[in-house]
């Protein structure tokens, strides 16, 4: 099977940064997608940032500017810089992976979601 695990969390003031780590890890073909997500209490859950298999980013405006999303593809481990960070950031952040893992006699799909860490940003 496949596990992912986010780290990196905490208690910041406003204007801090904060680094969120997710790690992969099982018998992993292909990682194609990871993304970050955010849910705020009594909100639904948004896309933050993700990357493609190609690099290829993406941000909603809310966090454009601010937070940068990279991977480490040796590492199967994605990581959202979050800088300026604002109470409004406050939420869990919730890493996804899509790709291929390695069956018994066969690659399959999968995806993925880590159990979140708790980002908290006060003024």
């Amino acid at each position: 099977q496949v596990q992912v695990v986010e780290s990196g969390g905490g208690l910041v003031q406003a204007g801090e940064s904060l680094r969120l780590s997710c790690v992969v890890s099982g018998r992993i073909f292909s990682l194609n997608y990871m993304g970050w997500y955010r849910q705020a209490p009594g909100k639904q859950r948004e896309l933050v940032a993700d990357i493609g298999s190609g690099s290829i980013t993406d941000y909603p405006d809310s966090v454009k500017g601010r937070f940068t999303i990279s991977r480490d593809n040796a590492k199967n481990t994605v990581y959202l810089q979050m800088n300026s960070l604002k109470p409004e950031d406050t939420a869990v952040y919730y890493c996804e992976a899509r790709g291929t893992r390695r069956g018994t006699v066969d690659v399959l799909p999968f995806d993925a979601w880590g159990q979140g860490t708790q980002v908290t940003v006060y003024s």
